[in-house]
């Protein structure tokens, strides 16, 4: 059974740092490119980071240059650090994995940026 858990979240003030985590279980991980996305209140979710097998990386606009995204293939771990944060990066944060027409979710960690 495949699974996405992800962890990290919690409430930040602005300009502080965080760093999700998403577990996964069930798949070869080191097969799989990994996503992080994010849907704030009101808004359509999009897509925040990416990271291929080899570890080659791509960030939407909004947070190129303040979030890293890497992975850990010996503890099938993908990671999200996040620095800088504003109070637009509040949402809640998913990371997925996808092969085909097969596409798995985590359950989502909410991180809200506010003082």
């Amino acid at each position: 059974q495949e699974h996405l858990v992800e962890s990290g979240g919690g409430l930040v003030q602005p300009g502080g740092s965080l760093r999700l985590s998403c577990a996964a279980s069930g798949i070869t991980f080191s097969a799989y490119a990994m996503y992080w996305y994010r849907q704030g209140p009101g808004k359509q979710r999009e897509l925040v980071a990416s990271v291929s097998t080899l570890g080659s990386t791509n960030y939407a606009d909004s947070v190129k240059d303040r979030f890293t995204i890497s992975r850990d293939h010996a503890k099938n771990t993908v990671y999200l650090q996040m620095n800088s944060l504003k109070p637009e990066d509040t949402a809640v944060y998913s990371c997925n994995t996808r092969s085909g027409i097969l596409s798995y979710w985590g359950q989502g960690t909410q991180v809200t940026v506010a003082s």
